[in-house]
């Protein structure tokens, strides 16, 4: 299950810094943010997929450990990416 073409496509057009970026922290956590949204309507579906269960807790952890890094090496750019996703208040 993972995103659509187009989908990532469109993800990765909206974070970008230049034309060829796609692996800043920024698309990462913006890819990775997609695929645990996309995780959890599947879990409104099947409440008992455990083994699912344990790959968001590992995608969650590595957003996670992304905005940390962001957040240490600059904070506009960790701000501005919180902001566009709605992560945070």
């Amino acid at each position: 299950m993972s995103l659509v073409k187009e989908k990532k496509q469109d993800i990765i057009n909206n974070f970008k810094k230049s034309d060829n970026d796609t692996g800043s922290p920024e698309v990462q956590v913006a890819l990775l943010t997609g695929r645990i949204e996309q995780l959890m309507e599947h879990f409104k579906k099947h409440k008992k997929d455990n083994h699912s269960r344990r790959g968001l807790l590992m995608l969650v952890n590595k957003r996670r450990k992304l905005l940390a890094y962001l957040k240490s090496g600059d904070r506009e750019r960790y701000q501005n990416v919180i902001s566009k996703l709605g992560l945070r208040k």
